[in-house]
């Protein structure tokens, strides 16, 4: 099998044939529905679950990666919506991935305002059934991977809603070394997107929409400085690779998912689903109904915790410094 590295190397009509290869999709992503139990937003029993004719799914193993093999369109999961701060994720470790706040301390996780940005300035998501292997060094990183699915900046005109599923055009990609792991930022444009048309790539992304990319490596750069936390770094440089090399990593992160879905050991992820019946962590929807039924019944007895709310101020970061605050 080629290494993603070496892949990108041959003609782009191998990345294209492995795509060709990926699981067939057996859902359409407008026939899955997201179900919010517990509290809202900033409520530590936030969660929102996913369903399919009332059958339990996996936002990250259930839901098809592939939307259309021949257009080479993929299916995203909104984790968070444009302009908002919390930081919502798909929980790798609780059974079915429901989205829900990443926490610190105990307390919900939110994202800094700063100069010039207003919380996320995309709609921010992952790519179902893939997964940044933190057991596998990549060799055009020289970092091991994340241990999540593959995130996805989403720079259509829509704000997406948090859950909602969209088929999106992959532009390129950006590379984030984040405590010393790859974090592939892939760039992508809704199927639906009036400009979807007129942008096909990176250099179109460049020349409609000028400046974003460049924005992009600025705000992932400096997103933790007010948190007491360095600059962070990049691959390449911060430069984005095209479209083709994208397409490669996830295809590659696609066979590391399908690994791992089919390990005999959970190895401290979630890995029931309602549709990959070669998995050892395949339920029937009965059985996945009842598992659902005891972890949302738990959530909701939390409804009533005390919301937190993000904090109203911005912080303006220069040479990896805070430096409108006294403290």
């Amino acid at each position: 099998m080629l290494a993603r590295s070496a892949l990108v190397r041959q003609r782009p009509s191998v990345a294209r044939r492995l795509l060709l290869q990926l699981v067939p999709a057996r859902l359409h992503h407008s026939s899955v529905a997201a179900t919010q139990h517990g509290g809202p937003v900033g409520n530590p029993s936030h969660r929102v679950y996913f369903s399919h004719d009332n059958v339990p799914l996996s936002p990250w193993h259930d839901i098809p990666l592939v939307a259309n093999a021949s257009t080479r369109e993929y299916n995203m999961v909104c984790e968070i919506p444009r302009w908002s701060n919390a930081k919502l994720e798909v929980d790798t470790s609780t059974p079915f991935n429901p989205i829900k706040q990443d926490s610190k301390n105990g307390r919900p996780r939110y994202v800094a305002d700063i100069f010039p940005y207003k919380g996320y300035i995309w709609n921010y998501g992952a790519f179902p059934q893939t997964f940044e292997d933190p057991d596998h060094t990549d060799r055009d990183t020289g970092c091991v991977g994340d241990s999540d699915p593959v995130d996805v900046i989403e720079v259509g005109q829509a704000v997406c809603a948090e859950g909602s599923i969209h088929r999106v055009k992959v532009l390129g990609l950006v590379a984030l070394i984040d405590d010393g792991e790859t974090d592939w930022k892939v760039l992508a444009i809704r199927s639906d997107d009036p400009m979807a048309d007129r942008i096909q790539d990176i250099q179109g992304l460049e020349t409609h929409m000028p400046g974003l990319v460049s924005a992009t490596v600025d705000w992932f750069s400096k997103y933790k400085v007010p948190d007491g936390k360095p600059l962070n770094s990049w691959a390449f440089g911060g430069q984005a690779k095209d479209a083709d090399y994208a397409h490669s990593v996830i295809a590659a992160t696609h066979k590391a998912w399908s690994r791992l879905i089919h390990s005999e050991n959970e190895t401290g992820f979630a890995l029931a689903n309602t549709t990959v019946r070669t998995s050892p962590h395949y339920l029937s929807a009965g059985a996945a109904s009842q598992k659902l039924r005891a972890l949302t019944g738990a959530s909701l007895g939390q409804a009533l915790a005390a919301s937190a709310q993000a904090p109203a101020k911005w912080h303006y970061v220069h040479n990896g410094m805070v430096t409108n605050s006294s403290a």
